[in-house]
């Protein structure tokens, strides 16, 4: 079993920060711009922070996703830059120094499915599959002109001299040869097959985008693990999230990060993201990687996404139903929206601003779950005109902090208002908290937060209610909430 996941730095609640979101602008000032800000994420509470994919990709617009050198932190001239869209290999290394300088752990993006931007083409010999059950083989085998060969000539042999050829992959989706693009093409070869276990949408869901990298390689294995431990010593990483591996074999990511943890002989905080709205799912995947790393909790996602757009009437007795943080708490990283929700992009399913201060209630100020905050909830998008939510995020953050300790006690016994208390602990100083939300007309509720509170009065953190609450004998307050929103009260 790996490490709890709410990660407790130094007695503090952990949270964690994804500090960026997709159209962030190609500046490559964002180093700078994280390197800058550290010391006020550490006020705030934040103990670790993801970045964003640091190599190059296929452009120097490229949010990193699509994988070209992983390599390239932003130092060599390759696909017509030097620099990242976030800046310079210098930089990125300033801004982790920064973060480190200010007791906050950096976790790094790990993209290993696929690889775009390719330096040349190879002949391959493919059959096409259909696409909605990649199983099924739908042509004969023919040849097909990928863009498989990956020779890094910016970089040369700088940092590993492998390079990259069709063998080294499963399957693509584009034939230069007749610029076929919308076909899913599965390479022949010996012992060429989609690798398995993986997600079972679409029979198999191996293929996800580009030259999609064959897990099963003895080559690629080597390669890939080579560079988990480079990665990991070069930017100094306490962590990793890794990307996509509902489409990548199970058993690999597993034994990627045994043989990571066990070389660089760091722990290696994980979080994996498996973007499925399937408890069971997720579980198969966690059983299946022995439980040595944590997951994204993608279902108590889409519950704040569809409770935000239910106009008063989700049943917020259910708010947690079917969640990870529910079931496995330690391996749920809590999160309300994160760069591929957010408006206008693949998975977009991004919670409605009115309901976003409770959602970040939710999984700031509960025991359960290792939360994490998005850079456009906290920042803003102004792309797509989203604004910054920090005023309201900051006294939840606030909350975490100073507050979240001790004895929780829930309340959700009602369809619009739920709550919870936490006692506090003796190593917090006037720590305990009771927050309380409603999606609906808001109203009050009888909470305990411990007969040691008795005769205390209590303040609303978030400045909802200006009242004040006078915890009783024996330990109760009765706690208002306005309608569709939160209230956290704390000692005043």
């Amino acid at each position: 079993m790996t490490e709890p996941a709410q990660a407790h730095h130094n007695g503090t609640n952990g949270t964690m920060m994804q500090y960026f979101e997709w159209h962030l602008p190609n500046d490559g000032n964002h180093w700078n711009r994280l390197r800058d800000d550290a010391a006020n994420l550490k006020s705030k509470g934040i103990t670790a922070v993801w970045i964003p994919p640091a190599w190059k990709g296929t452009s120097q617009n490229d949010v990193g996703y699509g994988a070209y050198d992983l390599y390239d932190l932003g130092e060599f001239n390759q696909k017509g830059t030097v620099r990242t869209k976030y800046g310079t290999r210098s930089q990125l290394q300033g801004a982790v120094t920064s973060l480190k300088n200010n007791g906050i752990q950096v976790y790094g993006d790990v993209v290993m499915n696929h690889k775009g931007g390719a330096d040349g083409t190879e002949m391959v010999n493919a059959v096409e599959v259909n696409r909605s059950n990649r199983n099924q083989e739908i042509s004969g085998e023919y040849t097909i002109e990928a863009w498989t060969k990956f020779d890094f000539p910016g970089r040369g042999n700088t940092h590993s001299n492998f390079k990259w050829r069709w063998y080294h992959f499963d399957g693509t989706d584009w034939d230069q040869s007749r610029q076929l693009q919308n076909k899913i093409y599965k390479f022949r070869g010996t012992g060429k097959a989609w690798d398995w276990e993986v997600d079972i949408e679409n029979g198999n869901y191996d293929y996800l985008m580009y030259a999609d990298i064959d897990m099963d390689h003895p080559e690629v294995i080597n390669e890939l693990r080579n560079w988990g431990v480079w990665y990991t010593n070069t930017l100094n990483l306490d962590g990793f999230r890794i990307d996509a591996v509902k489409h990548i074999k199970y058993s690999y990511t597993r034994d990627w990060l045994t043989h990571v943890r066990n070389t660089t002989g760091k722990p290696m905080f994980a979080v994996a993201e498996f973007w499925k709205n399937d408890l069971a799912a997720i579980e198969n995947y966690l059983n299946k990687t022995s439980w040595n790393h944590s997951v994204f909790d993608v279902p108590l996602h889409y519950n704040l996404y569809n409770a935000s757009n239910s106009g008063g009437y989700f049943d917020m007795r259910n708010i947690l139903n079917g969640s990870v943080v529910q079931k496995h708490p330690i391996h749920a990283v809590t999160f309300v929206d994160n760069h591929d929700s957010q408006p206008g992009e693949a998975l977009e399913s991004f919670v409605q601003s009115w309901f976003k201060p409770l959602a970040y209630a939710l999984i700031l100020t509960r025991e359960q779950g290792y939360p994490s905050v998005f850079y456009g909830d906290y920042y803003g998008i102004p792309t797509h005109g989203v604004p910054s939510m920090k005023s309201k995020i900051d006294p939840l953050l606030q909350a975490r902090q100073t507050y979240a300790y001790g004895t929780q006690h829930d309340y959700f016994d009602h369809h619009d208002i739920i709550g919870w208390t936490r006692e506090g602990d003796s190593s917090h100083p006037n720590s305990g908290l009771a927050t309380i939300m409603s999606d609906g007309p808001g109203g009050n509720k009888w909470m305990y937060v411990g007969k040691h509170k008795a005769g205390q009065v209590w303040r609303d953190i978030t400045g909802n209610r200006s009242v004040t609450v006078t915890i009783n004998a024996d330990g109760w307050g009765n706690f208002t909430v306005n309608g569709g929103a939160v209230s956290v009260w704390v000692k005043q």
